[in-house]
């Protein structure tokens, strides 16, 4: 297990923009590379599932998660199928402006990924994440 916040990151749209593009399925969806067979499950209001399979060097990996949307403020995640199964992070949003910027705290598990590589992993895929969304967003047009 580790705990982390990663702080600091900022997006390049205000906060309103970056609501509208994680509610889009097309454009946030498809900005996360290495992944087939998506889906979503609608739990409540705020509340979804989200399946999909993983391209995770060389293997496709189920998984699957559940997200919790709290606009504008952020949103849960909670791992439910994969190698992260079992953790639980949160994502926040604090406007700034033109731009927006990103905080994630929580904790992570993995019962495949050794406790000594566990923090790296975690870090590099928070990196991946936030680099495809900043592509993503770059390329995002709201609709009015």
């Amino acid at each position: 297990m580790v705990y982390l916040k990663d702080e600091g990151s900022t997006f390049d749209a205000p906060i309103d923009v970056v609501w509208k593009y994680l509610q889009t399925d097309v454009e946030h969806g498809t900005a996360h590379k290495g992944r087939r067979n998506q889906s979503r499950k609608m739990i409540s209001e705020n509340t979804m599932e989200v399946s999909w399979e993983q391209e995770m060097e060389g293997k496709w990996v189920k998984m699957g998660t559940r997200l919790t949307m709290l606009p504008p403020v952020g949103f849960s995640v909670e791992p439910l199928e994969g190698p992260m199964a079992g953790s639980k992070f949160y994502n926040y949003y604090t406007p700034r402006g033109a731009k927006t910027e990103v905080t994630v705290v929580g904790e992570w598990n993995s019962k495949v990924i050794p406790a000594a590589q566990l923090e790296g992993a975690v870090r590099e895929n928070l990196e991946k994440v936030f680099n495809e969304d900043t592509a993503g967003l770059r390329t995002f047009s709201p609709k009015k």
